[in-house]
């Protein structure tokens, strides 16, 4: 009888350790997201900028140009390409949320041009007219931010981020008529262009979602958007085919928003 409660007991104890194992083993699963962190991402651009070419006038231009070529040159261009990079950052896990660091480095391979066509309407100025032809690209972005998440689940991490991004845009703006001497029938073939390339700072926000596969890896898909300073350029270089320089002063500005929608991988050290 003693040895049948003994085996009694000692069943009823199997499953309970089997249990607490089991339990502990499931505690062990979560993810722990304390700590360094390296990966790639990979994703698409979609950028806009306002573009203008504008002129206040002088020896060239008539008036009613003058406000023809500024209408002409405020152009809105929708710049797209690939987005993709490097990112490294670490993490701070309080209970159920993650404060972190992060900065990302890669290609924001985005361009586009555009071009406006008019005839004049001044005075004595048909049949003839101008064009006006603006480009903005870049081609690579930086991001320093940090990141607010809560942990959901066992594996996943929902968070927001901010902070500032660097960007180098590239810009260009050609003006050009066909506009002829009416008295010699001499093409003036009027022109002026405009080129600038700088570095510019902005700032950025977005979030996204992180899935842990294990200890050491993990993914994630986010969305950023991204608002950088203007670039611009002043010019008096209005000329026609025979070397004339006209006083007509133009002005060049083009702003830049980027949004990014990328995937990424992560390795946590």
């Amino acid at each position: 009888m003693k040895k049948f409660f003994a085996l009694a007991a000692l069943a009823a104890l199997i499953p309970a350790s089997a249990l607490a194992q089991a339990a502990g083993q499931q505690k062990n699963d979560a993810t722990k997201w304390t700590g360094f962190y390296a990966g790639l991402n990979t994703g698409g651009a979609f950028s806009s900028s306002n573009a203008q070419t504008a002129t206040t006038g002088g020896d060239y231009f008539q008036p009613a140009s003058v406000l023809q070529v500024n209408y002409a040159g405020n152009q809105n261009l929708t710049p797209k390409g690939y987005a993709g990079g490097l990112q490294l950052g670490y993490n701070r896990q309080i209970a159920k949320f993650v404060l972190g660091v992060e900065a990302d480095f890669g290609v924001l391979a985005a361009g586009k041009t555009v071009s406006a066509m008019t005839d004049y309407a001044c005075s004595g100025c048909s049949p003839y007219g101008f064009m006006v032809t603006q480009k903005v690209s870049t081609d690579w972005m930086g991001t320093a931010r940090a990141r607010v998440g809560r942990i959901v689940g066992k594996r996943g991490l929902l968070y927001a981020t901010g902070g500032a991004a660097e960007t180098q845009i590239h810009y260009g703006s050609l003006f050009v008529d066909n506009f002829t001497d009416v008295i010699g029938s001499y093409p003036y073939l009027v022109q002026e262009s405009a080129s600038t390339s700088a570095r510019k700072t902005g700032w950025i926000v977005g979030g996204g979602g992180e899935y842990a596969f294990n200890k050491r890896w993990s993914a994630r898909a986010e969305y950023l958007f991204a608002d950088f300073a203007a670039v611009s350029k002043s010019n008096a270089n209005l000329t026609d085919a025979y070397g004339n320089t006209y006083t007509d002063p133009f002005t060049h500005t083009a702003t830049l928003t980027s949004s990014v929608a990328r995937v990424a991988v992560n390795y946590r050290f």
